[in-house]
Formats: C-alpha cells, sequence, structure tokens
C-alpha cells in the first residue's frame, strides 16, 4: 500500500480526540547512547539530574532494544513502525523508500503539527539535507524542521556546505577551523576539546532550533517534536565547558578490552560522559520552556536512543553487534498519566515508540505496522508488552525473551547467552542449551 492509503486509513478510523485533551509529545532522541550510560545507574558518575528528575515523574523500561543497531535502519524501523527486514532501509546506503508510512504522517494526518531538528538519518545514503534543512521533510510526514547531518556526515560540506549546520559554521566562518579539528580525530581516544565556541557547538545549536520551532508553532493544536542529538555519538569532541566538568572522574575499564591504555580508556568515557551530561543539560532547558507555557503537565515527554555503543567491552567499538551495549538504549516516558517513578522490565522494542505516540494521538495504528502501543504498561494496566524482541543487520538476527537471547549469523557458530546469569555476554552456551537456541531459532524463521 502507498502512504496515502494509509493516511486515508488513519482519516477514516473514527473522531479524533479533540485537540484540547491531546498531549503534545517531545521525543528527545541522541544518537548512540547505550542502555547503562544514563546516569539512571549510580555506579557510573554520570550525572544526569534532569534524566532523573524525567524518571522520578515516570516510567523507565529497563529492557528495551533497538530493531537494528545502525543509524539509518533503526531510524527507519522507528519511522515505520516495521521491523528491520521489512523496514526498506538494510543499510546505511539506502534512503527510507517514500512509499512506506511513517507514524509521522499518521500524526500530522491527525491534526498535529509534526516538527523535527538535528540528525534524522532517513537519507542517510543522498548525504544532502539542503543547506535549511527541509529536504524531504514533508515527505517523511513533517510539517516543518531543520534536518542536518550527522558529525562525520557533515564533513562533506567542508567547502560547499549541504547541510544546515556547516552552513552556519560557513557563515560564521569556523567551518574549516572545525574541519580541521575532525582530522585530528584519528581514533576514540582524541579527547581533547573543540575549538569551536559553545553556541556553535552541533548540539547546542540543533537545540536552539527545537526550541525556536516549538515557539513558532501554532497555538491551540497539539505538536509532535522530535530532537534527534548528534552526541554522544564519536567522535569524542566536546567543548571546553564540557572538558573542565568531565575530568577527574574515573570510570570502570571495558569488559575485555586491550585497544587503549587504562588511562586513555577512562578519558574517553569521561568525554563520553559529558555529551550524555550536555543533552541532559538540555533536557532540563526543554522541560523549563514547557513549564513556562504552561504545558509540562500536557505534554508526553519520551527519552530513547536509535542504538548503543560498545565502548570497547568485547574489544569492540561502535555500534552494529548484537551484544547489549550496542542493541539496548534508554527508554524512559513521563506525561499524563504515566506511573511516577516506575521501573518496568517489560520486554519493548524501539518500533513500539511511533504506535505509542499515535495511542496517545487518538491516531489508528495502520495494519502493516509491526509496533506495539506500550501504553498500558505506562498505565499500569498490565506488566508485560512483548514475548520477545528482534534485532538485525546484514547477514545477523538475534531474538531475545528476556533471558536468553540468540544470534545467528553473526559468529560462525550460532550465539545463546543467558542475561540472568551473565549480563556481560562472555559466555556463549549454545552448545549446552541446545532446547533453549532450537526453541529461539524457530522464531527466526
Amino acid at each position: 500500500m502507498q502512504r496515502r492509503d494509509f493516511l486515508k486509513l488513519a482519516a477514516a478510523a473514527g473522531p479524533l480526540a479533540a485537540a484540547e485533551t491531546r498531549p503534545n509529545l517531545l521525543f528527545v532522541f541522541p544518537d548512540q547512547l547505550r542502555y547503562d550510560w544514563t546516569g539512571l545507574n549510580s555506579k557510573l558518575p554520570v550525572r544526569t539530574p534532569n534524566l532523573k528528575q524525567l524518571a522520578a515523574r515516570g516510567t523507565t523500561f529497563t529492557r528495551h532494544v533497538v530493531a537494528s543497531p545502525l543509524c539509518a535502519p533503526s531510524r527507519a524501523c522507528l519511522a515505520t513502525g516495521m521491523e528491520y527486514d521489512r523496514c526498506g532501509t538494510p543499510s546505511n546506503q539506502e534512503n527510507l523508500p517514500l512509499n512506506l508510512p511513517t507514524f509521522y504522517a499518521v500524526l500530522r494526518q491527525s491534526s498535529y503539527h509534526v516538527l523535527g531538528c538535528g540528525k534524522f538519518d532517513l537519507a542517510k545514503a543522498d548525504n544532502n539535507q539542503g543547506v535549511d534543512g527541509k529536504r524531504l521533510l514533508s515527505e517523511w510526514g513533517f510539517s516543518d524542521g531543520i534536518n542536518n547531518a550527522g558529525k562525520h556526515d557533515a564533513m562533506h560540506g567542508a567547502i560547499t556546505p549541504v547541510d544546515p549546520y556547516m552552513a552556519y559554521l560557513h557563515h560564521r566562518k569556523l567551518a574549516a577551523m572545525h574541519v580541521e579539528d575532525f582530522k585530528k580525530r584519528k581514533g576514540y581516544n582524541a579527547t581533547f576539546p573543540t575549538p569551536l565556541p559553545e553556541d556553535a557547538y552541533c548540539d547546542n545549536w540543533l537545540a536552539k532550533n527545537c526550541l525556536n520551532l516549538i515557539d513558532a508553532a501554532p497555538r491551540g493544536k497539539p505538536w509532535f517534536m522530535q530532537v534527534n542529538f548528534t552526541g554522544p555519538h564519536p567522535p569524542m569532541d566536546i567543548t571546553r565547558r564540557m572538558d573542565e566538568m568531565c575530568r577527574n572522574r574515573d570510570f570502570p575499564q571495558p569488559n575485555g578490552c586491550t585497544k587503549f591504555t587504562p588511562a586513555e580508556h577512562v578519558a574517553i568515557r569521561q568525554n563520553y560522559s559529558a555529551m550524555i551530561e550536555n543533552i541532559d543539560r538540555w533536557l532540563g532547558i526543554f522541560t523549563d520552556e514547557l513549564k513556562r507555557r504552561g504545558e509540562l503537565n500536557r505534554t508526553l515527554i519520551v527519552f530513547s536512543s536509535d542504538h548503543g555503543e560498545m565502548l570497547g567491552d568485547h574489544d569492540l567499538w561502535g555500534k552494529t553487534k548484537p551484544h547489549q551495549p550496542s542493541v539496548g538504549v534508554p527508554l524512559v516516558v513521563a506525561g499524563p498519566g504515566v506511573g511516577k517513578g516506575a521501573n518496568s522490565d517489560a520486554l519493548v522494542s524501539s518500533i513500539d515508540i511511533g504506535a505509542t505516540f499515535l495511542d496517545y494521538a487518538g491516531a489508528a495504528r495502520p495494519r502493516e505496522m509491526d509496533s506495539r502501543s506500550f501504553r498500558p504498561v505506562l498505565e499500569g494496566k498490565t506488566k508485560s508488552h512483548r514475548e520477545h524482541v528482534f534485532s538485525g543487520l546484514g547477514d545477523w538476527r538475534m531474538v531475545w525473551d528476556g533471558q536468553y537471547k540468540y544470534v545467528r549469523g553473526y559468529a560462525p557458530e550460532p550465539l545463546l547467552f543467558d542475561l540472568h546469569d551473565d549480563p556481560l555476554e562472555n559466555r556463549n552456551i549454545a552448545g549446552k542449551g541446545k532446547g533453549q537456541a532450537a526453541r529461539l531459532a524457530q522464531l527466526l524463521g
């Protein structure tokens, strides 16, 4: 079915709730934030007071995984509410097919003012956002927004900008300095601060775009805003202010990593945490703005990420892996009717976020979506959501039932981990757990 057919379906689903009864929807979406690095874990010295306040006002999910741990596929799965094999974007070399429905388009059809800013990565193969950041936004379902390139992709605009962030840096005569700085960042251990001024740092620039877009939204109409931060994605560039705040903190060493010295591993983790803390600072600013507008109590706020970061665990870095640091991401939700201070161990997939937004918007979820609303969990009506969650990329596929995780196609032999007994996934028990492996393998088809 074409997208227009899905929009007709949404429009025909029955009368929508009155605009004044439907919440605003704020989706704070960092890039590459692993599930256990949020500051909600007291074992790590990550300072995120605003996320802690959000968790106190809402529900934190402890078993949430992405449908694919890579930028473009993960965001395509999120947008379409479809599992990896159906999202139409198997890698970063393919764009989201424009004939697939998105929950953004359904929200817009349901009279929401749909906004977004930051790194969308839904047309990553093109790497051309337009210097105004408007290219393809309407086709994806947005009413307005500013789409900028990710950290590495922005370097294609070194001479002539192809995205609004580099256009901004060129206007400020900061582009050449920024490009030269990135040339020096050849590895994760390039932890020195950026020469950019604080207001020109990408996450700070795009967060201000968020505030401006919300301020320009029509009054009396519910809005949706997705803020796609570029951090805490490598390179580990942080501002001088962030550098001064993150040092002199110790962190545990990676699980089985020898790439860098212990001191370098700590410095990398300090920078990673500093990027997270800067995003948390903006979460507080967004919350304050909602209070100022008198809209906090009628805004559903969702905090999550597109995938995680190995940070050296298993001698691996970045994403794309089936291990929990790569596929596991945070999910914190607060807003009208959401249980306060709750921790849920319900199994949730990132594809379920879209259906949940549609549920709160009073909009019908297109039947072709795999997405399922977890609103009943948020409101305390049930403790369970899914029996299994899936993830995949390229040749490998993963299924997890909350205890046993089975992975096929990643290593020469299948992998089976018991996350209750082995949360760090150090022991492959596929040979001993043939029954569990066979049971989960059937779910992968």
